[in-house]
């Protein structure tokens, strides 16, 4: 039996490779292919599969461009970190999965249903995709300050950064000298921005597009960030961040 595993996480993979040698001990394990490239090119030069366990987000995009590419008879059983309610709607398009991190009971469930039912993979890619497509989200769009006994609404728009200090969360407008304690945490308020508006410079920081002032190489790598109306002039971005925050500014 021909077993094709693609799957871009090498501690996935291997763990995969075990799972699926210990209930399928007769399997030919070939792979693990990494991308969607490399999943093409090999299943244009060899002999079908029996079965193939695929992972839906690859390192070049959502693996379901091998199938628009390749006509494929094989059974797949996806792994996917996708919630239940995608997960339920594959399960009516006769699709097995593997909710990640993978649950050896769950392996033993789909490969027991891959024997019995020999079924072939019908896959109705544009339902998939649809079900796939990241949900609308509402970013928010203003912020609830108290100034001595008032209440105030801060349009989210006119915030310049966010920042941690004292063990106290702040918000500072672009108005200058304009900021406001909040009572989230930098990690609460970085779900609630809109990723394309703001940046998480660090522990410390989450600044805004038009409060970046100067970007400036730095050691290891790494870079300095001058913030407009800031006075801290050692907001450090780290090395594993820099490509990110690149990307970021010339998006």
């Amino acid at each position: 039996m021909r077993v094709l595993l693609i799957e871009d996480e090498r501690p996935a993979a291997a763990r995969m490779k075990q799972l699926i040698a210990n209930y399928l001990p007769e399997a030919d394990i070939y792979g693990h292919l990494d991308s969607i490239s490399t999943a093409i090119k090999w299943l244009q030069k060899e002999p079908s599969p029996d079965l193939i366990f695929c992972d839906i987000e690859l390192a070049d995009g959502q693996s379901f461009e091998i199938f628009e590419q390749v006509e494929i008879k094989s059974p797949i059983i996806f792994t996917t970190a996708y919630d239940q309610f995608a997960i339920k709607a594959f399960k009516l398009n006769s699709i097995d999965y593997l909710l990640k991190p993978i649950d050896s009971e769950e392996l033993e469930k789909a490969i027991l249903k891959f024997k019995n039912q020999k079924f072939q993979s019908q896959i109705d890619l544009s339902q998939i995709q649809q079900l796939l497509k990241p949900k609308e989200t509402h970013y928010k769009s203003r912020f609830m300050v108290k100034i001595g006994e008032k209440i105030q609404s801060i349009p989210t728009e006119e915030v310049a950064f966010f920042f941690s200090a004292e063990r106290t969360i702040f918000m500072q407008t672009k108005e200058v000298g304009k900021r406001y304690i909040l009572d989230y945490t930098l990690d609460q308020i970085e779900e609630m921005l809109d990723p394309k508006s703001f940046f998480r410079l660090n522990r410390k920081y989450i600044a805004s597009f038009e409060s970046i002032d100067q970007v400036l190489s730095y050691s290891n790598s790494r870079l300095k960030i001058k913030l407009k109306s800031c006075d801290d002039n050692d907001i450090l971005i780290s090395r594993e961040k820099v490509a990110k925050f690149k990307e970021w500014l010339d998006d």
